[in-house]
């Protein structure tokens, strides 16, 4: 499970269940210290709205020396939501549902539906196994980590054995259902805004990793990048979150948890945590980005289940390129730009962590490739295509990243609360 800003296990008394915000240690000390009930609150419930800072933006990415998060009663939500009506689950995974819900713009209380702010509301389910920890990380993390590439935690409830969650809405639902669904929903990506993605979403994982005290976010996947209405991308979801290694220590040591294809091979052997298993993670969904297929695949033909294993001879030369990019982008592509993604993907996926570059060289790298703008190749290679890009139903599956829109289930994606020792 992602610990907290502290070292020590999650305890009921570091969050409060009264209007009172949650109590936050410094980065690298405990979070077990009990809520003082004088301590005052970042929302007013008698003003109705949130403290100013709440609608501030750090363009550069802040870390905030206290949560800043509005209290909700759960009556609140349970209004915003219609009653949590199945009508209106955006979502399912692990953790719980996720609910679309409406608050008013200015009161910040409910709202009739269709009219006010849209928020996203993901409830605990009371049979999770994932529960008060991840859920007690997101606040800690999310509540005091402030950029533009993150997803906002408007707030939180903890009423009895009610644990929700308060999330600002992603109008366009994830960057997995962008490449993987099919229908009028769901058009083709173009080039420009594959690269807008994978830009943002490295702008926020680089804020992770070189920030004062480093995180390492540890489940980056396509399902976990959410994009807002000019698909600007925010990585969601901190359940497995962890500070990074103090001192002079290169790995922290953990239980192996995370998603099958996206894992590094370094964590999934050793439990051995790095900054840079993140940078693998990112390479995985850099290729999906590129190929339109996803990490893993038992339905592709004999020899590509694996989409890494498959993919590393054809990222390598230039000629080979075109028989792994995306069929959906019909060629739309510069062939250079497309040649230094794949390089950056390499170097990502390499099978040493010290053989990958940190996540500030892979934006420096991205923003080189945006500014590409040679010819793009010509969609005949389209039809010359030896290798089998079959498109098969997308079938559901639980998926932890709220605020995506449900069509004909969820996404997929699905974390695997364990990996087990067969793979390590």
């Amino acid at each position: 499970m992602g610990n907290c800003w502290g070292t020590g296990t999650p305890d009921k008394t570091s969050i409060s269940r009264s209007a009172t915000r949650p109590s936050m240690s410094s980065p690298g000390t405990s979070t077990t210290g009990t809520t003082s009930k004088g301590s005052s609150s970042q929302f007013s419930r008698s003003s109705g709205g949130f403290s100013s800072s709440m609608e501030e933006v750090f363009p550069d990415g802040k870390i905030l020396p206290t949560p800043n998060l509005r209290i909700f009663s759960f009556t609140e939500l349970k209004t915003a939501t219609r009653n949590f009506r199945p009508d209106v689950v955006l979502g399912e995974g692990g953790f719980g549902k996720v609910y679309k819900g409406w608050i008013d713009e200015k009161t910040h209380g409910h709202a009739k539906s269709g009219s006010g702010k849209v928020i996203a509301v993901k409830k605990l389910n009371s049979e999770s196994l994932q529960g008060l920890e991840e859920w007690q990380s997101e606040v800690n993390f999310l509540g005091r980590l402030s950029h533009p590439n993150l997803v906002k935690l408007l707030g939180y409830c903890w009423e009895d054995k009610e644990l929700l969650l308060a999330y600002e809405f992603m109008t366009r639902g994830s960057l997995e259902n962008h490449l993987f669904r099919r229908g009028a929903a769901y058009q083709p990506l173009s080039w420009s805004i594959r690269l807008k993605i994978a830009l943002g979403a490295a702008r926020g994982l680089a804020f992770l990793h070189t920030s004062e005290k480093q995180v390492i976010y540890r489940d980056f996947k396509a399902s976990n990048i959410l994009l807002d209405s000019d698909y600007n991308a925010k990585i969601s979801d901190f359940g497995l979150a962890k500070n990074g290694p103090l001192g002079s220590e290169s790995h922290v040591t953990t239980r192996v948890m995370g998603t099958y294809g996206y894992a590094a091979p370094e964590y999934v052997a050793t439990g051995h945590l790095y900054v840079k298993s993140d940078v693998y993670g990112f390479g995985v969904v850099l290729l999906e980005m590129l190929s339109g297929q996803r990490a893993l695949d038992p339905n592709r033909p004999s020899g590509q289940h694996n989409l890494v294993e498959w993919a590393k001879p054809l990222l390598s030369e230039r000629r080979k390129l075109a028989r792994l990019m995306d069929p959906r982008l019909e060629g739309q592509y510069p062939s250079k730009g497309a040649f230094r993604a794949a390089q950056l993907t390499l170097k990502c996926i390499a099978s040493e962590p010290k053989n990958r570059p940190s996540m500030k060289e892979v934006v420096v790298t991205l923003e080189q490739v945006q500014a590409i703008g040679d010819k793009p190749i010509e969609s005949k290679t389209k039809s010359a295509r030896p290798i089998n890009h079959q498109q098969r139903p997308h079938h559901p599956m639980t998926n932890r990243s709220p605020f995506q829109p449900k069509l004909n289930g969820v996404g997929g994606g699905a974390r695997a609360q364990q990996l087990p020792p067969g793979l390590r």
